[in-house]
């Protein structure tokens, strides 16, 4: 099982393919998701990137925490599990 890490301040003309191309400089990625807006569509500047082994991920991390991507400064580090939050149908 891979690992999966979240990348902050990505720049909102980054589009997935670029962020898994810079990535698989470490290593095998398996997946790349920048996270948009449902309204607009536009990139909320952090998405995930996933690899296929541990030590790649590690060395992605080395290799692009503090590093700067389409003029942005990049924050990578392990992802942690998404927080169950309650449904807005019941904030009413």
């Amino acid at each position: 099982m891979g690992k999966k890490l979240y990348v902050g301040g990505i720049a909102w003309t980054t589009k997935e393919d670029g962020l898994k191309e810079t990535f698989s400089a470490a290593g095998e990625v398996e997946s790349a998701t920048i996270i948009t807006d449902r309204m607009s569509g536009r990139s909320k500047g952090f998405g995930f990137v996933e690899f296929v082994n541990d030590d790649d991920a590690q060395k992605a991390i080395e290799m692009f925490n503090g590093k700067e991507l389409d003029g942005r400064t990049l924050t990578v580090n392990e992802a942690r599990p998404r927080e169950e939050r309650p449904s807005r149908e019941d904030s009413y």
